[in-house]
């Protein structure tokens, strides 16, 4: 049965996304802690990214450009929200902030897409989503120490936030309006939507943008600032982001959106290793609370596929996850 290998494709393919993005902390504090701002970090990743991914996406696109004029409004939505403004919050708040407790706070994101069902397409959670959505909320306090003495910089939890936003608008976009563009092509447009958004702004004063050019500091060694650029735009732009579209487009938003959490192991030990930075007991404790409670929402949505992500007009109701035809996750 080709349902069962599609399935595993995309777990491997959404893990291995979650890896790569996962190294994108690291790299952008090194970068940051050398005298980058955020916004110059940011532009030029996403900028290298875009032009990289432009040459097989023009391939990919010819006979089809007609595909990409009604989803012009997705795909700039998806370049400034999921790409400028998810990356721009996130490299913000680990300036202020240690990596893994940042994207902690990021992944809440998911939960937020909850809401935003129930809002817009009137999907009223069910009790294990609000118990999840309980646990989640619990643990962030524990994260940000509300209980606690440990103190976290406010504008660095405002960005996280802000980033959380970035990240749920990712799992919507890159599965709904923008479904039937090759991942490729709507990963270069999405990323020269984001280059152009921050370059505008960066011109236009309102973003600090400077770099410097000098050796920085990565894993402990003395490294060209070549190093960190190209690793944030190959490893964690590039294939990063085309894996997770293909992966997201074989398991659903739900399953992929849970599978995905992986990233937050992969960043945590990343910046132990590299960074020398662990959160504290109680914020691990919070962490697996945050963990936990997205796991329940999103298993609580894989049980029942009426509440997942899906475009207006979707179909069948009982079994199958996404409009189109798609891998049904086991257990379903």
């Amino acid at each position: 049965m080709r349902q069962p290998a599609g399935a595993r494709a995309g777990f491997g393919l959404v893990i291995f996304s979650s890896a790569a993005f996962s190294t994108s902390g690291a790299l952008g504090k090194s970068l940051i802690d050398a005298g980058w701002s955020p916004g110059a970090a940011v532009a030029v990743r996403v900028a290298v990214a875009a032009v990289i991914l432009a040459v097989p996406a023009i391939v990919l696109m010819r006979g089809q450009w007609h595909v990409l004029r009604p989803q012009a409004a997705s795909v700039i939505a998806y370049g400034l929200l999921s790409v400028a403004g998810a990356q721009l919050c996130y490299f913000q708040a680990i300036r202020l902030m240690p990596v893994g407790v940042a994207l902690l706070i990021e992944y809440l994101g998911i939960v937020g897409v909850v809401g935003w069902m129930w809002a817009r397409h009137g999907q009223r959670p069910r009790r294990l989503t609000l118990a999840g959505s309980a646990a989640a909320l619990a643990g962030l306090a524990l994260v940000l120490g509300v209980f606690g003495h440990a103190t976290l910089n406010v504008a660095g939890v405002a960005w996280a936030l802000g980033a959380a936003f970035g990240l749920g608008s990712f799992f919507v976009l890159a599965a709904g309006g923008t479904a039937n563009l090759p991942p490729v092509a709507l990963s270069s447009a999405g990323m020269g939507v984001g280059a152009v958004a921050l370059l505008g702004l960066g011109g236009a004063g309102v973003l600090p943008m400077h770099a410097t050019f000098r050796s920085v500091t990565f894993a402990g060694h003395q490294v060209s600032w070549l190093v960190p650029v190209l690793g944030l735009s190959l490893v964690a732009a590039v294939l990063a982001y085309v894996t997770a579209i293909y992966g997201i487009r074989l398991l659903g938003p739900r399953l992929a959106s849970f599978t995905g959490l992986t990233e937050v192991l992969f960043a945590v030990l990343v910046a132990w290793l590299l960074l020398g930075e662990l959160p504290t007991l109680m914020q691990l404790g919070g962490g697996v609370l945050i963990i936990a409670g997205i796991a329940a929402v999103r298993a609580d949505e894989t049980r029942n596929p009426a509440s997942a992500v899906a475009p207006a007009g979707a179909g069948e109701p009982d079994r199958a996850p996404e409009p189109e035809p798609e891998p049904e996750p086991a257990g379903a």
